[in-house]
């Protein structure tokens, strides 16, 4: 927000106005956190490894990667194939990804980050962005189907961090679930993508989505998550997602 303003009177008033917009900027509604603990939050701590494998289905891709992510050491296992179409499989650190060979920098580590980010985005929305500034905007029009629900605004800043610039319009339910999204890259007014999330399931104490259908740089896309399991601290036994 700026104010071109040059009246003496008003300069503290402006100067209080921007110092409080800087300190805030990454303050969250209230709202942010009842939507992570709804995706089991409180519990992350107790997980020792997630497997899932994500699917891509559209107009210009068929995609299929599966991952095992263990948040404790950061590491990631990977079983699918490079760009070329060659099978792949290996485990890796996450903290060393610079320097291992280019198919795990330049392409597996990458498709990672967005595999994962998609799995668990509520949670990087809401808690774990600590850069993003969250907005509760009241009631809204669903993007896609029929009524309405809470519209919550989600800001990244302009500079730095993974996704600078980028806005999520989240539509959630009473339950604090999120039913659908408009993600709106560098802040750009018209969104990439418009999606309806459905399938929820548990698996251990996190909740996940599992079937996304909706539309990616205006074309119909669906991506879903398969073989989706946690593995909680001290066990040996796979949680599937049910």
């Amino acid at each position: 927000m700026r104010n071109e303003h040059q009246l003496p009177s008003v300069c503290l008033l402006l100067l209080g106005v921007m110092l409080f917009a800087a300190t805030s900027w990454a303050q969250k509604a209230p709202i942010a956190d009842q939507i992570a603990k709804a995706y089991g939050l409180d519990s992350f701590s107790q997980i020792e490894a997630i497997r899932y494998t994500f699917n891509a289905k559209g107009a210009a891709r068929n995609t299929s990667r599966t991952w095992v992510w263990e948040p404790k050491t950061d590491r990631v296992s990977y079983d699918g194939k490079d760009k070329g179409g060659k099978p792949v499989k290996l485990t890796y650190l996450r903290s060393q990804a610079g320097s291992q060979k280019a198919v795990v920098k330049d392409e597996i580590d990458p498709a990672f980050n967005i595999d994962q980010y998609n799995l668990l985005f509520p949670l990087h929305l809401f808690s774990w962005d600590s850069s993003a500034k969250v907005e509760d905007t009241g009631i809204h029009k669903l993007p896609m189907g029929k009524g309405s629900a809470r519209r919550v605004l989600v800001t990244y800043p302009s500079e730095g961090g993974y996704t600078p610039g980028d806005v999520w319009e989240v539509f959630v339910g009473a339950d604090n679930r999120i039913r659908e999204f408009a993600y709106h890259r560098g802040g750009d007014p018209k969104p990439v993508s418009v999606f309806s999330l459905e399938d929820y399931r548990k698996a251990g104490p996190l909740l996940v989505s599992l079937n996304r259908r909706g539309t990616l740089n205006g074309k119909p896309e669906r991506f879903f998550f398969s073989d989706v399991a946690v593995k909680l601290v001290g066990s040996d036994t796979w949680m599937k997602a049910q």
